[in-house]
């Protein structure tokens, strides 16, 4: 990568066959951010369009080109291609997004496809973006997709340090790196106030918890897209460090950048496996906690089932001597118990003997 060849030397020759630049009706367009030339670690100009940007690099053969984009136009992006010969499968990934986080080498170009994220402290959630980076001798162009990352701030850092910006485009690639991995902290430090919160919850016994963990965990899942290639991309890179002849303090730096994505990917993997585990305790409270209540509604059921067979046993018992009362109380004259001189004290002591036998045989059946 660090082999810089003269800009005629590797592309420009005047040959009337290399295809035509492509129109670019939309290159003063919001998703231009910014182009900017430097020579020697030295900002030279900021052009307002890409035509111009191509002008300016074609009379300074040895400048540097870095062009930065936001969700770039068909147009755009097809434009570029043809003035930075760039491969049309990473053209193609450029346009569609939401790739995997990757890098491949097409001649002298490298497209690196990166995840960066943020986290939203009002949502409490984590923001993924999406930024393609094409790597060349002399030029990188950034496509960013979604809020994360702004490269602000890398640009004003490299501007800032021109010795390490004469490096050239890889000294670029690999600040964007050092930028977005280094974004992943303030995500880590809100997903592990988010655990430690949900765990709190768990324990409360907040019925809402269940829903966090999971879009929590959905999110670990996408963070973990985002991080795991990434440790694999910078091996890739260190792995390459001879054969393209990598500036020794770049390299020093790639490997300051692998140690963090490194760590980072390791915190999530540990968020994952414990909202796992939260998970699973969450499940085993809430089946206790469905156990005790249907143990209290069934406690209270035999209590209301008791409490009805007292009911029904003492209803049973006054019945009784209302039947019998009932029956000898219609006074028709054709019942001879109605002038006999012992029908009275007979209906009491039938009553008595009924109501008696009724509260023995509740009182064993522990009715009552």
């Amino acid at each position: 990568m660090s082999d810089r060849h003269p800009r005629a030397a590797w592309r420009r020759h005047p040959e009337p066959a290399r295809p035509p630049v492509a129109p670019e009706p939309s290159a003063e367009g919001p998703s231009v951010i910014q182009a900017t030339l430097y020579r020697e670690g030295r900002k030279v100009s900021s052009p307002a369009t890409l035509a111009e940007t191509y002008r300016q690099l074609r009379e300074h053969p040895d400048g540097m080109a870095w062009i930065g984009l936001h969700r770039p136009t068909e147009e755009e992006l097809h434009s570029l291609a043809a003035e930075f010969d760039l491969h049309e499968l990473a053209v193609e990934d450029a346009l569609e997004a939401h790739q995997r986080p990757k890098l491949e080498r097409y001649g002298d170009t490298l497209f690196v496809v990166l995840r960066a994220a943020r986290y939203l402290d009002a949502q409490e959630e984590v923001d993924f973006g999406e930024l393609h980076v094409f790597v060349g001798p002399d030029f990188l162009i950034s496509v960013r997709h979604g809020a994360a990352p702004d490269l602000s701030a890398v640009r004003r850092r490299m501007e800032e340090n021109p010795d390490l910006l004469a490096l050239g485009p890889e000294a670029v690639l690999y600040a964007i790196l050092d930028a977005v991995v280094d974004g992943y902290a303030p995500v880590v430090a809100g997903v592990q106030n988010d655990v430690d919160e949900i765990e709190t919850e768990v324990f409360g016994g907040d019925p809402a918890v269940s829903r966090r963990i999971y879009e929590l965990s959905r999110e670990m899942v996408e963070f973990q897209r985002a991080t795991r290639p990434l440790v694999g991309m910078l091996h890739g890179l260190m792995a390459g460090f001879a054969k393209y002849g990598t500036d020794e303090e770049l390299q020093r730096y790639l490997r300051d950048v692998a140690d963090h994505v490194t760590h980072t990917s390791e915190r999530v993997d540990g968020f994952r496996q414990a909202l796992t585990e939260i998970l699973t305790v969450n499940a085993t409270l809430v089946t206790q906690q469905q156990n005790a209540e249907m143990r209290a509604l069934a406690e209270a059921g035999f209590e209301q089932n008791e409490e009805i067979k007292r009911i029904s046993s003492w209803a049973a018992i006054l019945f009784a001597p209302t039947l019998v009362g009932t029956i000898y109380g219609m006074n028709f004259d054709s019942m001879p118990e109605l002038h006999w001189s012992l029908g009275y004290p007979f209906a009491i002591g039938l009553m008595a003997m009924v109501c008696t036998s009724l509260y023995v045989i509740f009182k064993r059946r522990d009715w009552l």
